[in-house]
């Protein structure tokens, strides 16, 4: 039962990582990883999930922030959100297989404003989160092994 609430604990931690909520799911993940309870692939798993679903919530406020363009405080026009999404089209898909690094939540929230297919966003965003979390995995097990 504890190894499944550690898993939902990691789970949540990823979600709100990749929201506007200031969240660091690394360091659950690290520590989780470091008490050697969980299976390894099942705890990238469940991080990757909760981050991509995170990122989905992100892209959503961008799909919503949309009904505000025709106001003066908008930040950009409509000139300025063609040029934005022709020059989404063509960077989005790699920009979006950065979702994972510091800033990433951005371009998540910059594909919703633009309308990325939801199709493609999901399937990029979650091979960004799972590898990062794939490293992470990777070097905290050499962490481990060197402290040994």
């Amino acid at each position: 039962m504890l190894e499944n609430v550690s898993l939902l604990g990691l789970f949540v931690s990823a979600l709100l990582a990749a929201t506007p909520i200031p969240f660091q799911s690394e360091v659950v993940f690290v520590a989780l990883q470091t008490l050697g309870t969980q299976n390894i692939w099942l705890m990238i798993l469940v991080a990757a999930l909760g981050n991509t679903i995170g990122s989905l919530v992100t892209y959503a406020i961008g799909l919503g922030v949309t009904r505000w363009k025709d106001r003066k405080w908008f930040p950009a026009n409509e000139t300025q959100l063609a040029r934005g999404h022709r020059w989404f089209e063509r960077w989005g898909i790699g920009l979006l297989l950065l979702s994972w690094a510091p800033g990433g939540d951005l371009i998540c929230l910059v594909a919703g404003i633009l309308r990325m297919s939801m199709w493609l966003f999901l399937p990029l965003v979650f091979l960004a989160k799972a590898g990062r979390y794939a490293v992470l995995a990777w070097l905290t097990a050499q962490a481990i092994g060197l402290a040994s």
